[in-house]
């Protein structure tokens, strides 16, 4: 799912109840976007304060609630192994994404497309895909897949050894396309200029 955030000209903050429903299983989860101008590392304590607001909804006080790492680096919540977290921030936007499964974010203001990293990192389709666009469209659609790899290597929690071109992505219509099998994806587009990604894992179906 693909989608365009209604905007002013001020600083704003939105909750979205990010619960999708795939094969008749509900994966609840809240996405919280925050887009404010703060330098890098107030940028990293604002999103902490976002995880703060999206827990509090889940009776977990953070940040009483201790955090652990996992083997490859991903935080999580020592005492709710039932409960998932991911945080991205880049400049001038902050991210939380709280599901009851595995889950990753990304957010990224759209940036400058670079061939050697989609040589790198970018399947052939979707190298194909950027190609087809006219150059006024490429950092767009480059971002919109940068993101989109980003979140998924977040839920798979592998950390920066992950091939990223040995997962591929695409869009039809509003909809996100991937290989990636188990995982379902939706992205924000926000002024035009902002992109979203997340990434949640979907649970085995309870007769599976």
């Amino acid at each position: 799912m693909q989608g365009r955030i209604p905007h002013n000209n001020s600083a704003f903050r939105i909750a979205i109840p990010a619960g999708i429903c795939y094969n008749m299983t509900e994966v609840n989860a809240m996405l919280m976007i925050s887009m404010i101008e703060l330098d890098h590392s107030a940028q990293h304590a604002h999103a902490h304060a976002l995880l703060r607001e999206c827990l509090k909804k889940r009776n977990i006080a953070y940040p009483d609630a201790p955090l652990r790492m996992g083997e490859n680096g991903k935080p999580y919540l020592a005492e709710r192994p039932d409960v998932f977290f991911n945080l991205s921030h880049a400049e001038g936007i902050a991210v939380c994404l709280v599901a009851d499964t595995e889950c990753g974010a990304d957010c990224e203001k759209v940036r400058k497309y670079r061939p050697n990293v989609a040589r790198r990192s970018f399947s052939e389709s979707e190298r194909a895909l950027i190609g087809s666009l006219p150059e006024s469209e490429r950092d767009m659609m480059f971002t919109r897949i940068w993101t989109l790899k980003e979140a998924y290597v977040k839920a798979l929690g592998t950390g920066i050894g992950y091939p990223l071109s040995s997962v591929s992505f695409g869009f039809s219509g509003s909809a996100v396309t991937t290989t990636a099998a188990g995982y379902a994806f939706r992205q924000y587009i926000i002024k035009g200029q902002y992109i979203v990604s997340t990434c949640i894992k979907i649970p085995a179906r309870g007769n599976e």
